[in-house]
C-alpha cells in the first residue's frame, strides 16, 4: 500500500496524519483554526473561520505531496454537522486536499475514535470506554458483548464556553449554567443508551483530544509538546478538578503563561475540564488513561482496509 493521509476538520483544530502502508505515522500536524466560531449562535460557518481552515488545508496538501500520498480521507465533525453551509465547506475542502471529504455522523465519529484509541491497548477485565472531548461535541463509546455502543453529546469545549461558561474568570453564575448544561446532556446520553447505567463503576476510561492532551501537558509541566510523555498517562479526577479550578481563577492570558498550555486552548480548556469531570463523576471513575491515538488513527485503519493494495 502507498502512503495515506487522514485529515480531521474539528471544531477547534484541524489535524493531519500521514501514515505509510503499514500504518506507521510519518507526519502528525495540528493547527488551531476554531472552525466552529459562532456556529452555535448563528448556525453557519463564518467566512473567516473557513478561510483559516482552508489555509491550513493547503499547507497540509503540500505535506501530502512531499510524502507522495496516494489516498486519504478528510472527516469533518460537529461544526460542519451543525452548519447550514457545511456542504459548501466540504466541497471547498475536498477541492483543496484532493481526497474525499465526509461529514461524520456522531456515531461514525465515535467509531473512528474508538478504533484509533483502543487498537494499541492491552486487554482489560473492565469495559473500555472512550471519551472524546471536541470543540462542539463529546463522544462516549464502548464495546459491550461485542457490540459497539456510543452517543454523541452536544457538548464541547467551544460550545460550552460560548453558551454557558464564557472565556474569562469563572463566576458562580457561569459555573452553575455550565454544570446544568453538561448534566442535561449526560441525562440525554444515559436515556438514549440504557447500557451506560450498567457500566457505572466498571469501565476503563480512555480520554482523547485536546482537552485531555493539554491537561496531561499541564500536569507534567511540559513547556513543549512531547507525544511520548503525554500518551498513555494515568490522570486522576482530583487532578482534573485541581486544574479546572486553578484555570477558572485566571484570565486566558494568565492561563497561556502556564507551562504546557497550548495557544488557542487557553479560553476553552476550562470548559473541557468541566465536561471531563462530569463524565468521571457520572461513571464513578477516579482515574483515566490518556491517549494521543484517536480519530485520525481510526481513519488510517479504515483506509488500510478500504484502499486496494499495490
Amino acid at each position: 500500500m502507498t502512503n495515506v493521509a487522514a485529515l480531521d476538520c474539528g471544531s477547534n483544530s484541524t489535524r493531519l496524519l500521514i501514515a505509510d502502508g503499514e500504518g506507521r505515522p510519518l507526519v502528525r500536524e495540528m493547527t488551531i483554526t476554531r472552525l466552529s466560531q459562532g456556529v452555535d449562535a448563528t448556525g453557519a460557518l463564518t467566512s473567516e473561520a473557513m478561510a483559516r481552515t482552508y489555509e491550513t488545508l493547503r499547507r497540509y496538501r503540500a505535506l501530502m505531496d512531499e510524502h507522495d500520498v496516494r489516498g486519504g480521507l478528510l472527516v469533518a465533525t460537529s461544526a460542519v454537522r451543525d452548519a447550514s453551509n457545511g456542504d459548501v465547506f466540504l466541497a471547498d475542502a475536498e477541492a483543496i486536499v484532493g481526497v474525499t471529504a465526509r461529514c461524520l455522523a456522531g456515531d461514525e465519529e465515535a467509531r473512528f475514535s474508538f478504533d484509533g484509541a483502543t487498537a494499541g491497548l492491552a486487554p482489560s477485565p473492565l469495559v473500555t470506554m472512550i471519551v472524546d472531548i471536541g470543540g462542539g461535541s463529546t463522544e462516549l463509546c464502548a464495546t459491550v458483548d461485542g457490540a459497539l455502543i456510543g452517543y454523541s453529546m452536544q457538548l464541547g469545549c467551544v460550545r460550552v464556553t460560548e453558551r454557558a461558561l464564557t472565556p474569562g474568570v469563572v463566576t458562580a453564575e457561569h459555573e452553575a449554567a455550565t454544570r446544568a448544561m453538561i448534566a442535561a446532556e449526560l441525562d440525554r446520553a444515559f436515556a438514549a443508551v440504557p447500557t451506560f447505567s450498567s457500566l457505572v463503576g466498571s469501565v476503563r476510561l480512555v480520554g482523547l483530544a485536546g482537552t485531555v492532551a493539554t491537561l496531561a501537558q499541564l500536569t507534567t509541566g511540559l513547556a513543549a509538546y512531547d507525544r511520548d510523555a503525554v500518551h498513555h498517562q494515568i490522570l486522576t479526577r482530583t487532578q482534573v478538578q485541581q486544574w479546572r479550578d486553578e484555570l477558572g481563577r485566571r484570565t486566558p492570558d494568565e492561563r497561556l503563561a502556564l507551562p504546557g498550555m497550548v495557544a488557542g486552548r487557553e479560553d476553552v480548556l476550562t470548559a473541557g475540564l468541566y465536561i471531563l469531570d462530569a463524565v468521571l463523576e457520572r461513571f464513578a471513575i477516579d482515574q483515566f488513561l490518556t491517549s494521543e491515538d484517536d480519530i485520525l488513527d481510526g481513519v488510517v485503519r479504515f483506509l488500510q482496509n478500504e484502499l486496494p493494495s499495490e
